[in-house]
């Protein structure tokens, strides 16, 4: 009787020291979860698990799945490094831009399901409503009008989105299994068979110091190089 008392005592224990269970523990195991395996993989049950709790205990905190996407791509979009308030200058709104987007890059690198989602809440959080008014407003001080901050950020975030698709589909990830998958590539493809294709990979893509994220950097600077503010800057 006595070590079953003990027994209790200390599950009892454990359960008062446990971390409280909030909203924003469910949302970032959630995210955590879904980083692994996808966000189809989020049921309640599997977002509960690792939180050694019942899955009817997360009501207490999320309204339900679509809650908890709501709160995942808030969160997201809170990771995202803001353009400064006040960009007026050529060089001042196209470096904000550049950074923003960049940092925009590594989050949804990190968080591979998140692109899926991002522009598919009805009811965006504080972070995402911040996010894409400091964009807005970015271009709009800079001296873009309404109608071309749109076309400005319709355009960047097209490219942004697809560019990160392409690259999470890509069958490597860092220079030496681009190397690894090129050479084999080269191997296996009839000799003079597809002469454009040779040349690319031997004169461009298996060159010394090659990363494919330049290739993100050059299409971004022709984007941002081809718009211009319309109206004089605030």
């Amino acid at each position: 009787m006595r070590e079953a008392g003990k027994g209790r005592a200390r599950r009892g224990a454990s359960a008062s020291t446990r971390t409280p269970l909030s909203r924003e523990r469910v949302i970032r195991t959630a995210m955590a979860v879904a980083d692994e395996k996808g966000s189809a993989s989020l049921t309640m049950r599997a977002i509960a698990e690792p939180l050694g709790v019942e899955a009817m205990s997360l009501y207490h905190h999320v309204a339900g799945r679509e809650d908890i996407l709501d709160g995942m791509v808030d969160a997201v979009f809170a990771e995202i490094d803001l353009p400064p308030r006040d960009t007026d200058c050529d060089t001042d709104w196209k470096s904000a831009m550049r950074h923003r987007a960049v940092s925009a890059r590594a989050a949804l690198k990190r968080h591979p399901w998140a692109i899926g989602l991002m522009d598919s809440r009805s009811q965006p959080g504080p972070a995402t409503l911040r996010h894409h008014d400091a964009v807005i407003g970015a271009l709009r001080s800079a001296g873009f009008s309404v109608p071309m901050a749109a076309h400005a950020v319709s355009l960047i975030d097209s490219y942004l989105y697809g560019f990160v698709l392409q690259e999470l589909s890509l069958p490597f990830r860092g220079a030496t299994e681009l190397e690894e998958v090129t050479a084999a590539l080269l191997r296996d493809m009839p000799a003079d068979a597809y002469p454009h294709l040779t040349e690319l990979a031997t004169e461009h893509v298996l060159k010394p110091g090659y990363d494919y994220a330049d290739e993100f950097t050059f299409g971004l600077t022709l984007i941002l190089d081809a718009l211009h503010p319309d109206e004089p800057a605030h």
